[in-house]
């Protein structure tokens, strides 16, 4: 059974481009309400303006996710213009150089990662939940990555291991509430973050990575991966 999400509030972070702006899209075609999250507001502009003409209401709101200041900031500039979050999309994520050395990975590496990766996403779902409890309706969708067995990347795995495993024991915690917490892979995806190398476009996450926000029932702590709904290309 697929939800209804028409007038409901999203809330997108790294909203500006890539993965966060097709999500973004996809739910306004829907005739989901979207606050458009970034470092720079200038940044979600456009955007925003395209998604207002889908008849939708929108607001961006800026802070950058290594300081948890301007995190709190965002988060109050977010439920002051929606009233309250019905659908989180943890989307925003960094990855630091790729390290051919990776035994001397420096440690800013880690602790940049997990304040970007682990942290923001954690507090921005903590501020967001209650509401969502007193609502007994929530979607919360974690963006993971399906990176593997790339020690030269092991800063970027790490945190994402750690915001699965964070799902993982959330989730049954919210059985009964109406509040679903599942994760997303999107794929590897031909973005700024995964490289002109990549094997998919960037396109190609749409409609999987709305599936997640859309499913209804008992569904907790579920990975779901984007590719496996994807399109085939047209010849």
């Amino acid at each position: 059974m697929t939800l209804e999400i028409r007038g409901k509030w999203a809330l997108v972070t790294g909203a500006s481009r890539g993965i966060g702006k097709r999500i973004a899209r996809g739910l306004a075609d829907l005739g989901c309400n979207v606050v458009l999250h970034s470092r720079d507001a200038a940044h979600t502009r456009e955007l925003e303006g395209e998604l207002a003409g889908k008849g939708i209401r929108v607001s961006a709101v800026s802070g950058e996710l290594s300081d948890q200041a301007a995190v709190d900031r965002m988060l109050d500039d977010t439920i002051a213009a929606s009233g309250g979050i019905d659908l989180l999309f943890n989307n925003a994520a960094i990855m630091t150089p790729f390290r051919a050395s990776h035994l001397q990975t420096p440690a800013d590496d880690y602790r940049l990662s997990f304040e970007v990766n682990v942290i923001s996403p954690i507090r921005i779902t903590y501020r967001l939940l209650p509401t969502m409890l007193e609502r007994r309706f929530g979607r919360i969708v974690q963006v993971t990555s399906g990176i593997q067995d790339q020690p030269e990347l092991m800063a970027y795995a790490a945190s994402k291991a750690a915001l699965d495993k964070f799902v993982r024991d959330m989730a049954p915690s919210l059985r009964g509430t109406g509040v679903l917490m599942n994760l997303l892979d999107p794929g590897w995806l031909r973005t700024d973050l995964g490289g002109p190398k990549a094997p998919n476009d960037v396109e190609s996450v749409l409609p999987g990575a709305l599936v997640p926000a859309l499913v209804d029932g008992e569904v907790h702590g579920v990975l779901f991966r984007a590719q496996d709904y994807a399109r085939p290309a047209a010849r």
